[in-house]
């Protein structure tokens, strides 16, 4: 008789069932143990409260510095030059010569000049006491006046000619840098120096046009340059365009900067802030702001402890806070740990006397005590 097949068979279903018992009753033991196990704690958040603020309203753009007077001195004429009387980027005093061209030609033109009218103012002399004696017409009087005249003018256009090839500065400030020699032959319009007084400097900036209303000259501005990152540059604005460009719908503003030491330059990009306007409103720290399409909400803790979201109405920032509206002097705002929180959610205050009662609440009530247990 086989016996030992059956007997082998039976032994391994015991053993299958045995593993399935103890895997089913380690996975209840551990839902027990999951279930069973202590609530997770309210997220930990700061609050604070609604306070009046000093807001100012900026306006900001970027203008470009310019030289309170600049030109460019040219060479009126085709000459050479003869004489240089600046170095690169000298200061010089209104009416200093620059640089003289040649003029040899003009000259001897004058002397001529000067010489016909010597002899024409002679023979004019004569004529009148012949004319005072009887001995000469009217009409010949008439025509050396004429002459004299005309000798006259003729000087006087040599002198001007000479006067064109005599390049001077025609205000104080400072000259460019040197871009021709002694000896060069220069054609009519070739530029001789620059000359620029720095004293004050002109700031040119637009505005959109709906900002105009904020404007007015003599409101002050504050411009700042990339080269001197630390240092302020306080102007007023001295003009404003009286046409707006349709192409852009901005207006040109004109604002005058002091500049002691020339440390502005023409041609630097300044940034411009101009204050037009302040006022006092309640303000929030701009992490308690959160935004969803053109809403704006806070969060707020009620007596429950439970966050409440509340629509409020935000205008301007400054230094972290923001301008709020829609909200009680007393509202206790959460302004971190916002991303933890939602609509109902239980918090625990930090620091606060709200943080034990957030947690007594979250833990439930405390265990009943016995029946014959001492009171303390």
């Amino acid at each position: 008789m086989h016996w030992g097949v059956p007997d082998r068979r039976r032994s391994r279903r015991l053993t299958l069932l045995g593993a399935g018992l103890c895997i089913a009753l380690s996975l209840a033991a551990c839902s027990k143990k999951e279930g069973g196990g202590p609530k997770r704690e309210p997220p930990l958040v700061d609050v604070a409260t609604p306070k009046a603020h000093l807001f100012v309203d900026r306006i900001e753009a970027v203008g470009t510095a310019r030289a309170n007077e600049q030109v460019t001195l040219a060479s009126p004429v085709t000459e050479r030059i003869e004489r240089l009387n600046f170095d690169d980027g000298d200061f010089v005093q209104r009416g200093r010569v620059l640089a003289v061209l040649a003029q040899g030609q003009e000259q001897a033109a004058l002397n001529g000049a000067r010489a016909a009218e010597d002899q024409a103012n002679a023979q004019l002399r004569r004529i009148q006491e012949l004319a005072q004696r009887g001995f000469a017409t009217n009409t010949l009087l008439d025509q050396q006046v004429a002459a004299a005249q005309r000798a006259r003018a003729e000087a006087e256009d040599a002198r001007a000619q000479i006067g064109d090839r005599v390049i001077r500065a025609p205000f104080s400030g400072h000259v460019s840098l040197r871009t021709i020699s002694e000896g060069a032959v220069v054609n009519a319009g070739a530029v001789i120096a620059t000359v620029s007084d720095l004293s004050r400097i002109k700031l040119d900036f637009t505005v959109p046009e709906t900002m105009l209303s904020a404007l007015r000259p003599g409101q002050p501005i504050v411009a700042r340059a990339a080269a001197y990152p630390d240092t302020p540059f306080r102007g007023t604005i001295a003009s404003i365009d009286p046409v707006i460009d349709p192409a852009t719908r901005a207006v040109m503003v004109r604002a005058v900067l002091p500049n002691p030491g020339n440390r502005l330059k023409p041609g630097m990009l300044l940034s411009v802030g101009i204050e037009s306007a302040s006022r006092s409103g309640m303000a929030v720290p701009e992490l308690a702001v959160i935004g969803e399409g053109a809403n704006r909400y806070v969060y707020l803790v009620g007596a429950d402890n439970k966050a409440v979201r509340t629509k409020v109405t935000t205008g301007l920032r400054d230094g972290g806070l923001i301008e709020v509206s829609g909200l009680r002097p007393d509202a206790r705002v959460i302004s971190e740990g916002v991303v933890k929180v939602a609509e109902g959610t239980r918090v625990r205050l930090r620091g606060s006397d709200g943080t034990r009662t957030a947690q007594r609440d979250a833990a439930g009530p405390p265990p009943k005590a016995q029946a014959g247990a001492k009171k303390d």
